[in-house]
């Protein structure tokens, strides 16, 4: 089991506003609720009982809201990026307080994966330093993809924009499983995962694995996926 889960949750959401004028992105409410609450209540479900946010973007609305966690019955320590870090650099400000596995997500997707499943798939893998969620796809011209071999472990990664063709490309998602040694390949300051520390991992010939499957998310960055996050929920 694993019940840590660091969501970096400091974007500034521009393309929400005017809804972010005044909220970090992850703020953002669905159906009423915010998108960091949906989050703590879906990995509740599945033995997370610590979180860390990292923040940049209206920090205190975040910390004022949510506090120390303890009324939703959970641990939440927050973690402010004094200038905005890419979607990993702010890890190295909590990297004293990791447990040696835990998850990682995008603070803006909207997620009802099954975590106990993708903890499952982990178990069976040989060695490894993370696992990120994918989709086998040959539509990739607006999204990084990674190749992967026949146990599933990455083996290139291709950022956009693409100039070619990759066999057994998948779009690479949101959602980690990850080994607190992925901090070794993270320098101080602004870093990128996808474009700068995986391609790394792969290269120092560590193994990063893909994970598939079927739960619904939708990354939440403009008002026409928020919509279809909320059809989706009254949906059910």
């Amino acid at each position: 089991m694993i019940t840590q889960a660091v969501i970096s949750a400091g974007g500034f959401g521009t393309r929400l506003r005017p809804l972010t004028d005044t909220l970090p992105k992850p703020m953002v409410p669905i159906l009423g609720k915010p998108l960091l609450e949906w989050h703590i209540e879906q990995f509740k479900k599945h033995g997370v009982s610590e979180f860390i946010f990292i923040l940049h973007h209206f920090p205190e609305v975040v910390t004022d809201y949510f506090q120390d966690g303890s009324s939703r019955g959970v641990r939440i320590e927050y973690a402010t990026e004094p200038e905005p870090l890419g979607s990993i650099g702010g890890m190295k400000l909590i990297e004293a307080n990791l447990h040696e596995r835990f998850f990682f997500i995008y603070g803006d997707i909207f997620s009802r994966m099954d975590y106990s499943a993708m903890v499952r798939v982990y178990a069976t893998k040989k060695d490894p330093i993370g696992m990120q969620r994918v989709k086998k796809t040959d539509d990739y011209a607006d999204a990084d993809v990674a190749e992967l071999d026949k146990d599933d472990r990455f083996i290139a990664i291709h950022p956009k924009p693409h100039h070619g063709s990759y066999a057994n490309a998948y779009r690479m998602r949101g959602a980690f499983i990850l080994e607190k040694a992925v901090c070794d390949y993270i320098p101080k300051g602004p870093a990128d995962l996808g474009k700068e520390i995986l391609p790394r991992i792969v290269a120092a010939g560590k193994n990063f694995y893909g994970y598939e499957c079927d739960d619904y998310s939708k990354g939440v960055d403009t008002l026409e996926k928020l919509k279809e996050a909320e059809d989706h929920l009254r949906a059910q």
